[in-house]
């Protein structure tokens, strides 16, 4: 046992921070990142941070494109907690050093992106969620209450299991002590047990062969949590950005911003033809599980292999004072935006399901807190609406931080928390295994568990991970522990939890589209580790 903390926080994005930052004036902090802690899924956000602040704006306005964007699976409690905390949230933001863009008058350079009927997105150019991360970790990194662990791994939390005590499987008391971290330069595992945990580790990006995320987004706190017995909802519901770059071989793909057609750019099929409006009276600007759907069927249809954004018409030294980075971007792979079509595609995007959190980040595990994309608090819905990520992480780091800090000193912390099993062998042949289950993962879920789906393509998809699972668990159990064979263990479990969900939404709703059930028919699902023999 290596230490103890008041608060231990695994993450280190916006979430991640946001809570540390606010939890540290009263007591001591731990904050792990897997690598460093500027390495996050916020710092690739570029379009921005919604907020109700234009005096012609409302609140009911964005509680009500929340709610349509989230096809009728929205909690609106929360929807309008979090719209109704958002202005204050971004108060603090700024008072943090997050400078957000301004007028010549001062006020905020308000953007609009789909599915929002105002300008209410607040923006760094477009690279805000860099802009975030900066000011957020200059403060933690100046704090003197907050130690960061930049370079060790998450392997799982600490409960009851780990003391050796008999607890059942729906234990309703299960609790978590903290969690056994990775040194990755000392290679070593470490137990850090805490009065507090905060799960703030982002989303499942790396689930498919192309995605906008970061390599770090491999689902780690849904499958360690999911591990420990705790909740997970709605994982069927996977957010696809509509436009990345088309521009094979890299990875992460880089984003084309939502605000980008906001500020008036549409999308075209190869031939030019505008085609949106095929699909929703919105056009371009249609919600993005619409607009994803729709390019899929372009290109499916006309058997193109991506299709454009056409921002050729915009006001030109507008469209690269607004999008520098995406113009650069451009311009460096020989496309000039404002005389050029951009090419783009669908990728992997944003996990609007995962942990199951309460409005104060509580999850079903006592002292296991949870906030950002790694959450499913009800927000969201069926599908996201832009720029809501950020301000929910925000507001749900802070209602965590205030329930935690008026609890945390009643916890105790076990004194028996054993040291982690370091048992077993390492052959080379073992890596190329894990690199190649990491593949064969990403494909299957790609192929058969993408924008559109079926009950056979599930089926194949499930037949398909139980397989590299098997192969998976049996590796795990004689090899040392490594940050590769984690993620690829995590991303299973994450894989698994996807499918499950999308099989038991017998419905096309949101983000989950299926040709089996075009019928609509609500319900609330959750998978809480009912015994299966294919349960991961």
């Amino acid at each position: 046992m290596e230490r103890e903390v008041d608060f231990l926080v695994i993450g280190s994005g916006l979430a991640g921070l946001s809570f540390a930052l606010k939890a540290a004036p009263y007591g001591k902090v731990c904050l792990v990142s897997k690598t460093t802690l500027d390495d996050t899924n916020t710092r690739y956000a570029q379009g921005g941070i919604a907020a109700v602040i234009d005096e012609g704006d409302s609140y009911e306005k964005h509680v009500a494109d929340t709610l349509i964007a989230g096809d009728g699976l929205c909690n609106e409690e929360v929807v309008r907690m979090v719209v109704g905390e958002a202005p204050e949230q971004i108060k603090q933001l700024i008072e943090w050093g997050t400078q957000f863009d301004r007028t010549g008058d001062g006020a905020f350079d308000l953007a609009r992106e789909g599915g929002h009927s105002e300008h209410r997105i607040l923006h760094h150019k477009d690279n805000t969620g860099f802009e975030i991360q900066r000011a957020l970790s200059d403060m933690a990194r100046r704090h003197p209450n907050i130690s960061i662990l930049e370079n060790h791994f998450a392997v799982d939390v600490i409960t009851q299991h780990h003391l050796g005590k008999l607890v059942k499987r729906y234990h309703p008391d299960t609790e978590c002590y903290g969690a056994y971290l990775l040194d990755i330069a000392g290679n070593k595992t470490i137990a850090v047990p805490a009065r507090v945990t905060m799960m703030a580790t982002g989303g499942t990006g790396n689930l498919y062969s192309t995605t906008t995320n970061p390599p770090i987004a491999t689902g780690d706190g849904i499958a360690m949590v999911y591990r420990a017995k705790g909740i997970i909802d709605n994982m069927e519901f996977i957010q696809f950005h509509p436009t990345s770059l088309y521009y094979p071989g890299e990875k992460p793909s880089f984003l084309i911003s939502e605000a980008m057609r906001g500020f008036g750019a549409v999308l075209r099929a190869l031939d030019g033809t505008e085609f949106m409006y095929k699909y929703d009276a919105r056009g371009s600007l249609a919600s993005r599980d619409i607009v994803a759907r729709a390019i899929d069927n372009e290109m499916k249809v006309r058997g193109d292999d991506h299709v454009y954004l056409d921002a050729t018409h915009t006001p030109h030294e507008k469209l690269k004072n607004h999008f520098p980075n995406i113009y650069e971007k451009c311009l460096s792979i020989g496309i000039d935006i404002t005389k050029e079509y951009i090419p783009v595609i669908p990728a992997a995007h944003y996990q609007c399901g995962g942990i199951r959190v309460d409005r104060h980040g509580r999850s079903s595990i006592n002292r296991l807190y949870a906030a950002g994309e790694t959450t499913c608090t009800g927000l969201h819905g069926a599908n996201r609406l832009a720029s809501n990520s950020l301000i929910e992480a925000v507001v749900y780091a802070n209602n965590a931080a205030t329930d935690a800090v008026a609890h945390f000193k009643s916890y105790h912390i076990p004194k028996n928390i054993p040291d982690w099993n370091t048992e077993g062998t390492a052959h080379p042949e073992e890596m190329v295994l894990i690199t190649q289950n990491y593949k064969e993962m990403q494909q299957i879920m790609s192929n058969y568990v993408g924008i559109v789906r079926s009950n056979l393509r599930l089926k194949r998809a499930m037949d398909r991970l139980q397989i590299i699972y098997d192969e998976t668990e049996a590796l795990y159990a004689k090899s040392t522990l490594s940050v590769k064979l984690c993620e690829l263990r995590n991303t299973i479990n994450a894989g698994y939890l996807v499918i499950k969900s999308a099989q038991a939404r017998r419905e096309s709703i949101g983000l989950h589209y299926t040709i089996d059930y075009p019928h609509r028919r609500q319900q609330e699902l959750s998978i809480e580790n009912e015994p299966s023999k294919n349960k991961h």
